[in-house]
Order: structure tokens, then C-alpha cells, then sequence
């Protein structure tokens, strides 16, 4: 299976794609301006104890207040908060947390109140970004998350990846950990750790022990609360570390200084895959040249299609997703219904299961599928999905189709489910229905050269149009596109984007800025 990955990195968000034999499998974007990430660790204080429910609320800076239960206090809380209280109390020297006296484990039936005061400062770690309505969620159990090992301070013990199933293979990660830890941290070994060898091990536990260190001593200078201590990467490294395979034949990234960083980690974790990693020079938007954003329109909205004429209608709602299967206007086969049914349904099960990755949806899904009478093409039909399944990173559980035809799934969701809109509004009637003639849309686009040349003064950019209306300013050996540019200099470019809608037009500046000049001008 050729495996690839495309990062396109623009002013206001990071998208990332993962493709399979060239099908999008994966699709992620994150805005650059987001925080409260996943993994993110901040200096914050208590706002509010709530005894009913046994949680508290904390000001993290989100504009709803951060939920944190008493069980997501952590076992080793009261070892956290005595050191935390040493840390903060003396801002010139920082006391070894490995020196630090282990206390006694919090009790799992103990009560919020007595852990916590309101205005409390604390250590708390996002496992949870906000999600509609809700706010942040947290824990005190902190975890510093590399390529190879997790870093848990105060827990000191080596936990092994239950998929890791060879037992000398178990026994040796163990003692190599064990012999190279310092006091006071536990770690857990992940999957892809198998066959490492030691020093690759250590190199990563240094880097993760010296994070731990770091993030004490920005909470031990910290002068404003809520105070970000910890980061847990650059959006594009953070994005890439949970998708990163050394199987991939190719990561493409589309920005220089993103390249840089991308090459570095991917050179920290896995060196002999370093030269995977590419800059994309091309003229055409990367996800337009790799015939991703095609695809991205095509694989969301509320009705997808796939083989044969067949199609699922998603739905989302607050409590749970709906999936019905349709099969369209399909030719049925001669065998029976039953058969085209089963048919059907196997393909539904295909397609779910690449939705269910592509969009990162969570929670509850119910799936309709066709009735099928046969007990055999039911049990098959749920081991067709149970297998579909086993490529999804994410924790899920599916249960055999009830005698109503339905599938119950669960699916592990940290993040907001991943929703592309994509219906366009008309760009140029907003909605109304009415419009200028398209004759005049090359006027209009000429207009906002002359506009960027005369009143502005920017004589180098690139307008980004659709690829018809490119395909018609650029027909001909004395096209319009060459016209402009005897007019108005050679800086001006005009690249195709498929994002765009027919009569839509961006431009941008030679730092991939855009340059918002959609106000109305008069065409004479």
C-alpha cells in the first residue's frame, strides 16, 4: 500500500491529508490561532468546586472554565501539589523532582473538597479540547508524549504496550528503560518502540526529561494565570506525530520554514526516513495538484456516494451521529434481493469505516443498514466492518447488527468531529439568486489589478481564480492573462484553484498573504 502525506500550511490554518493508493483516507485542519490543544499544560487556578458532582471548574483563559473531576486528579496528586507549592514559593532555584518524597496514593473514593481549595493554583494538562458548548477538559496527571516512550512524572514505574506481544521482546524494553530512568517518573513504552535500539530510547527519554524540566521552570517564572507552560508542538509537528508511519513514501509540505520543522522530527524519530520528506515548489495549490481537493468535496457533506450507485446519508446531531444506507438507483442483480442487499452493505461497510477516520467522528453511531434476512450475511457483515476497523488509531467497539438492522458503534473522540462544508455560496449574488452578467467578470477581475497597481501599489501578486474562468483567460497565443501582464508588469501571476467557486477570485501577496480587495468597484 502506497502510503503519503500532504501538509499545506496557510496564514490562518494547517490542513494535513493522508492518502492511500492516492484515496483520501485522513484529513485534518487546525486554525493557526487555535489553542487549547490536546497535550497542552498550564499554570491555572481553581474557579469553582463543585461537591455534587465531585469536580472543580479552572480558568485556563478559554471562555468557558476547564472541567476537572476528582479522578482525573491522578493518583500521585498530593506529591504534585507539595512540589508544586516548592517550586512556585522559590523563583531562583529549582528543587530536583527527582529528590522529591513520594507520597502515599490519593484515595479513589476521596472527595474534591478535600483536595482542592477555590483560587489553588495548579498543574493541569488538556485531554479533551472544548467541544461545542463544553469547555476544556483536564487532568493533573501529566504526560510528556514522544515518538517512542510517554514521560509520566512521579510514577516510577515502566509500563509495556499491551500490542507488544513478544515477552522477550517485553522483558527487554523493560529492563532497558529500568536501567536508564531517572527517580521519580514512570514511563510507558508504545508499540512502535519494538526492536528500538537503547540509545534510541534514551536519546527520546533526555528529550522528554529535559520537557518535564522546562515546563517547571516556565510555571516556577510564570507572572499572569492562567500561564501556558508546556506546548505540545508546532501545529504541523503536532498534527504529523500521531499519523506518522515510517512506511509513508512521501510527506509533502508546501511552506519552507514548516519543511524545516517537519524534516527535523521526522530525522529525531526515524532517520532513515528523513529523505521522504519534501518541499512543494509547484505554481498549483498543493491539495489542487494531488487531486485532494476534489476529493475533500467529494467525501463530505451530508450525502456521500460510493460504488455502484450507492450512498450513505450522515447526519450529526449532539448526541450521536446516523448513518442510513441507501442503495440508490443501482441495477439489481438477478440472484435475489438478499444478495444485492448483502452487496450493498459490504460496500457501506467499506466507505463507513474510511468516514469514520476522515471526518474523526466520536461518541455514538448508529448505522442503518439494508434488512438482510440471513443470520450468516449479518454475522458476515459485521466481521466486514470489524476488519475495516482495525486500521482506525482511535478506540472503538462495535457491536453485532440488532434484529432491527442497526449497528451500534462507539468511537473514541478527543477533538470536535472534522465538518467541511461543501455547498458554496455564490460569491457574487451572496445567496439572492441574481447576478452580473459573466461577461463582465473578467472586467471585474482586471479591475482589481489596476486597483492593486494604482491605488495600493502592489505591483507583484498571484489572483487565484477558478480553473474554467483560468482556462479562459489563458486561451490563446495573445491570451488575457498575457494582456494583463504587457499592462500591468509581469508580477502579476494567475494560478487555477479548485477550492474556489466558478465567479470567486482570492489574491494573495509574495509572502502568501491575502490581500482583501473584495469590495465593490465601479466597471465603466
Amino acid at each position: 500500500m502506497n502510503s503519503e502525506l500532504f501538509l499545506d500550511v496557510q496564514p490562518k490554518k494547517i490542513s494535513i491529508a493522508l492518502t492511500e493508493d492516492k484515496k483520501l483516507m485522513e484529513y485534518q485542519e487546525e486554525s493557526q490561532e487555535a489553542s487549547f490543544q490536546v497535550g497542552n499544560i498550564y499554570l491555572a487556578k481553581v474557579r469553582k468546586l463543585m461537591p455534587g458532582l465531585n469536580s472543580s471548574f479552572v480558568n485556563v483563559g478559554y471562555e468557558k472554565d476547564a472541567f476537572l473531576h476528582y479522578l482525573d486528579l491522578g493518583p500521585k496528586f498530593l506529591t504534585y501539589a507539595k512540589y508544586l507549592k516548592r517550586v512556585l514559593s522559590d523563583k531562583k532555584n529549582l528543587s530536583p523532582a527527582a529528590k522529591v518524597q513520594v507520597l502515599p496514593d490519593t484515595p479513589k473514593d476521596g472527595k474534591i473538597t478535600t483536595m482542592l481549595q477555590q483560587g489553588q493554583e495548579v498543574l493541569v494538562q488538556i485531554v479533551k479540547e472544548p467541544i461545542s458548548t463544553k469547555g476544556p477538559r483536564l487532568t493533573c496527571e501529566l504526560s510528556f508524549a514522544g515518538r517512542f516512550l510517554v514521560l509520566i512524572p512521579f510514577e516510577n514505574k515502566v509500563s509495556i504496550s499491551s500490542k507488544i506481544k513478544n515477552q522477550k521482546e517485553r522483558a527487554r524494553l523493560k529492563q532497558v528503560i529500568e536501567s536508564m530512568k531517572p527517580n521519580n517518573v514512570g514511563v510507558i513504552v508504545r508499540t512502535v518502540a519494538e526492536g528500538k535500539r537503547a540509545s534510541e530510547l534514551d536519546n527520546e527519554l533526555k528529550i522528554l526529561v529535559q520537557r518535564w524540566t522546562d515546563t517547571l521552570t516556565r510555571a516556577q517564572k510564570a507572572k499572569d494565570m492562567p500561564c501556558m507552560v508546556y506546548e505540545e508542538s508546532s501545529r504541523a509537528v503536532g498534527m504529523l506525530r500521531d499519523l506518522f508511519n515510517p512506511s509513508y513514501e512521501g510527506i509533502y509540505v508546501n511552506r519552507e520554514d514548516v519543511f524545516h520543522e517537519v524534516r527535523d522530527y521526522v530525522s529525531l524519530i526515524a532517520p532513515e526516513r528523513a529523505d521522504c520528506v519534501h518541499l512543494y515548489k509547484g505554481s498549483l495549490p498543493i491539495f489542487d495538484n494531488f487531486d485532494i481537493t476534489r476529493q475533500i468535496k467529494s467525501s463530505f457533506g451530508t450525502t456521500v456516494t460510493y460504488k455502484g450507485g450507492a450512498y450513505l446519508i450522515i447526519e450529526h446531531t449532539e448526541a450521536l451521529h446516523v448513518v442510513d444506507v441507501n442503495s440508490g438507483n443501482r441495477t439489481k442483480k438477478e440472484d435475489s434481493q438478499e444478495a444485492n442487499a448483502m452487496e450493498v452493505n459490504l460496500g457501506a461497510a467499506d466507505e463507513l469505516a474510511r468516514q469514520l477516520r476522515l471526518r474523526d467522528m466520536g461518541g455514538i453511531i448508529i448505522v442503518d443498514f439494508i434488512d438482510m434476512k440471513s443470520a450468516e450475511n449479518r454475522q458476515k457483515l459485521f466481521e466486514r466492518m470489524t476488519e475495516n476497523m482495525k486500521s482506525d488509531r482511535a478506540k472503538h467497539n462495535i457491536l453485532p447488527l440488532t434484529k432491527f438492522g442497526l449497528m451500534q458503534i462507539t468511537r473514541h473522540r478527543v477533538r470536535p468531529v472534522m465538518d467541511v462544508q461543501v455547498e458554496e455560496e455564490c460569491p457574487t449574488c451572496h445567496g439572492t439568486g441574481k447576478i452580473k452578467s459573466s461577461l463582465l467578470f473578467t472586467k471585474v477581475l482586471e479591475g482589481k489589478i489596476q486597483m492593486m497597481q494604482n491605488h495600493l501599489g502592489i505591483k507583484a501578486f498571484t489572483l487565484h481564480v477558478h480553473p474554467y474562468v483560468y482556462a479562459y483567460i489563458n486561451q490563446g497565443i495573445v491570451s488575457l492573462k498575457r494582456k494583463w501582464q504587457w499592462k500591468y508588469g509581469m508580477g502579476v501571476r494567475v494560478i487555477p484553484s479548485q477550492k474556489l467557486a466558478i465567479l470567486q477570485y482570492e489574491i494573495y501577496d509574495t509572502e502568501g498573504q491575502e490581500i482583501d480587495v473584495k469590495e465593490e468597484i465601479e466597471i465603466r
